[in-house]
């Protein structure tokens, strides 16, 4: 059975402003947000002290509910004040993520519009805008600042905060662009209202537990979950300002102790890969799981093992935001592992489906989520992939300033086309197949889709990423192969050529005629990537 759920939003909140307001309210005391491994950590209370200071100073400089406030940095705990000051100020938040360049951050401040940005230094340099130090709190042109010794004596009856209505503008989140140029999506309170009520009813967050937040803050996966619902329910939110490598993740697991794990798949595919599998491979282990009692008590241990290596106190493991190496999740399922795949975009803020992890169906990415319908534009959507459509609360209310892409992507009668491909089984389980973008046409007019390939070739681990490319009717692999990875199978990079047509035989076994690669084709340099980690696919051909 599902895990019973403990519901901390009552049926009369219908205001996402009004829940922060309550929830600093409440747990005045309590930690709200911590630099992990730093003693830069704040309470609630904290928090609604300097979101005070900022709303004086927004006033100072002229700044109106409804006009745009950016945010760029690393995950850190003063970008969340920034982001609950601009939010319950009334102003639309402009998170721009800190992977982007300076001339992006400026394409993005110039095209919303934004009054002023908050920000570091390292991204101020060279930025023609109104700009507050993300630090200290001050302007960059030294003209204004808050006084960080007024309101030490505010009380939790003092707090008291705009009120939205549902359709209005809350969030310009501009989009990472895995298959092209970002755009700006447009979310109404309405959106992020609904997503921190699914989250209530799905997951089991109390005032007081630890969150970890390792994604993106400006990408809608990290924010919406591991941050501001946490916040909502008056969780104690720690921030990995590190890089995200498996053994900087796995310390800061264990140390805090999550109750959920919210990750994309490559923090998981990367543990998994580099730590367990090799193990598994060892003669030894395979003996014993060659034995079926032995391998199940194998497997009880790893599965043990990988739970407390992620601090073995969450519920499940959700793993969304790219797709999901089918040899991992296979010995995910194998292993009896707790965990499941959802879907979302950021045109959703962001969830479309979901599925606890008793009822999860491997392979797919849950069901549609509560106050959300999903179909297939197929024909026989159990067995033919079609586009996936998305109908709801959490749809974007478009794209700004850009009608047209609007247009294109939310039809008439309101549903919301993804650009993934996928089917569906008579339960509702959706199964994604690829991008619509993505898909390939091969010689003989069979769909191919790129990502199916590349989970075969993932199973040679020797290659760390790859891409399926089309050149004329031959399809071809573009891989990536880091020294570490070379040296860890014997190989040189001249001994390597000749063994990359043994690779490509042994792909192709394993794929239908209409799908096989070509050849293989070794990159010198990691593929470009969006910061949830996905190839940015349509640099390449």
């Amino acid at each position: 059975m599902a895990k019973a759920k403990t519901r901390v939003f009552k049926p009369t909140d219908t205001s996402i402003i009004g829940m922060m307001e309550n929830t600093l309210k409440q747990n005045w005391n309590r930690p709200c947000v911590t630099n992990y491994g730093t003693d830069d950590s704040y309470t609630y209370g904290d928090v609604a002290k300097m979101i005070a200071r900022l709303h004086q100073l927004f006033r100072q400089l002229g700044i109106e509910p409804g006009n745009k406030i950016a945010i760029c940095d690393k995950n850190n705990a003063h970008w969340a004040i920034s982001f609950f000051a601009a939010f319950s100020y009334g102003a639309v938040v402009v998170p721009i993520l800190s992977e982007f360049n300076i001339e992006q951050i400026q394409n993005i401040y110039d095209h919303s519009e934004s009054s002023l940005i908050i920000c570091g230094e390292k991204y101020a340099k060279g930025l023609q805008a109104r700009i507050l130090n993300i630090v200290d709190f001050t302007m960059s042109d030294q003209s204004q600042g808050i006084d960080m010794s007024t309101f030490t004596d505010l009380h939790p009856d003092d707090v008291h905060y705009f009120r939205e209505q549902p359709e209005d503008l809350a969030l310009l989140s501009y989009t990472s662009g895995s298959t092209g140029r970002s755009k700006g999506v447009m979310l109404p309170y309405r959106s992020i209202w609904s997503n921190c009520h699914f989250a209530d009813e799905v997951l089991d967050f109390m005032p007081g537990d630890n969150t970890l937040s390792i994604l993106p803050l400006a990408h809608m996966y990290g924010f919406a979950y591991d941050f501001f619902f946490a916040f909502c329910i008056g969780c104690h939110i720690h921030f990995l300002t590190k890089t995200p490598s498996p053994h900087v993740v796995i310390k800061a697991f264990q140390d805090i102790k999550p109750v959920v794990v919210i990750v994309v798949p490559l923090i998981l595919e990367k543990i998994v890969q580099k730590q367990i599998f090799p193990i598994l491979r060892t003669r030894r282990v395979r003996a014993l799981t060659a034995i079926p009692i032995l391998k199940q008590v194998v497997y009880r241990q790893i599965r043990n093992k990988l739970y407390s290596s992620l601090g073995g106190n969450f519920y499940e493991c959700i793993i969304g935001g790219a797709a999901f190496n089918k040899e991992v999740e296979d010995f995910l399922h194998q292993i009896r592992f707790p965990y499941t795949v959802g879907y979302g975009m950021t045109e959703c803020g962001p969830i479309i489906g979901y599925e606890d992890k008793h009822l999860f169906v491997q392979g797919s990415c849950g069901k549609a989520a509560p106050r959300m319908k999903v179909k297939i534009d197929s024909t026989d959507p159990q067995n033919q992939p079609g586009e996936i459509l998305t109908q709801g609360t959490n749809v974007m209310l478009g794209y700004y300033k850009n009608e047209e892409e609007t247009l294109t992507a939310i039809d008439e009668e309101g549903w919301l086309h993804t650009g993934d491909l996928g089917t569906m089984d008579s339960s509702g389980n959706i199964f994604i197949r690829g991008r619509k973008k993505t898909m390939l046409l091969g010689a003989n007019g069979q769909n191919v889709y790129p990502e199916e390939v590349e989970d075969v070739i993932a199973t040679h681990t020797i290659f760390e990423e790859s891409i399926v490319v089309q050149r004329g009717e031959k399809l071809v692999a573009l891989v990536y192969i880091s020294e570490p990875a070379l040296e860890h199978h014997g190989l040189t990079h001249e001994t390597l050529q000749q063994h990359l047509d043994t690779y490509k035989r042994q792909i192709n076994s394993y794929l239908p005629a209409f799908a096989n690669i070509a050849g293989i084709e070794v990159q010198e340099q990691e593929f470009e990537k969006t910061p949830k980690r996905s190839i940015r696919r349509y640099l390449y051909s």
